[in-house]
């Protein structure tokens, strides 16, 4: 299976400008499965997450398009990220997810929330896997990583392979590097860890986008610039 973290900058509340460079990714990366960042899709910015946030409805919609025309060229299961308007005064910070075939879900909300983060979301009240090729894959957002009992019930529901959408600030890349390596090698996964970069509203982001082995060596990673980290993984390897 071949894996990619897309790695980039995200432009705060600028969903058409965001997906057009999801879009240009997935196609560069001619992956499987493709990661996107944290908050990709909308910026990871505390003026995009108060303004008007796409719903899932919405994702649905015409505004993905690009991104869906890319999977279907490529073949690529696409796992983005969002700030998403869940309803009922409901924000979360959300996985979504788009298939070669158009299907667009949001199957995940990020459970453990940081920072100043629950300022503006709710937390995510359960786990989530995606299953590609018979690969079960599980989903995680930045934090999430950090607490080894997600990763833990991700690999007891038989997930081979764990999805990390994040974003890191300056200061934290080794964090980042020990907090996915540590993930993989407690539990035989393989690691695929997306990171924002570049500057998004006021703020900067250190991108380190990697994919570890199940013996935590880190068979690709980048450094701060745009970037796709493709590995080709054999999820039955662990």
């Amino acid at each position: 299976m071949i894996v990619a973290a897309l790695q980039a900058e995200a432009r705060s509340g600028d969903l058409a400008h965001n997906v057009a460079t999801a879009a240009r990714l997935v196609r560069q990366a001619e992956a499987r499965v493709a990661v996107l960042p944290e908050a990709f899709l909308t910026g990871y910015d505390a003026a995009a997450f108060a303004g008007d946030l796409p719903t899932v409805t919405t994702l649905q919609g015409p505004a993905l398009d690009p991104l869906r025309a890319a999977a279907a060229a490529t073949g690529t299961t696409v796992v983005a990220s969002a700030a998403l308007a869940r309803g009922a005064g409901r924000r979360t910070l959300s996985a979504v997810v788009v298939e070669p075939d158009g299907t667009t879900s949001a199957p995940y909300d990020k459970q453990h929330l940081d920072g100043a983060e629950p300022d503006w979301f709710v937390p995510g009240d359960r786990p989530a896997t995606l299953t590609v090729d018979g690969v079960v894959l599980g989903l995680s957002i930045c934090r999430d990583g950090s607490v080894p009992e997600h990763a833990a019930i991700a690999a007891a529901a038989g997930a081979s392979v764990y999805l990390a959408s994040v974003a890191y600030f300056p200061g934290g890349a080794r964090r980042l590097d020990v907090t996915y390596a540590a993930r993989a090698l407690d539990h035989g996964l393989h690691v695929v860890v997306a990171g924002l970069t570049g500057r998004c509203g006021p703020h900067t982001f250190i991108g380190g986008s990697a994919v570890y082995a199940p013996d935590s060596t880190a068979l690709v990673r980048l450094g701060d610039g745009e970037g796709i980290a493709r590995a080709d993984l054999d999820p039955m390897v662990r």
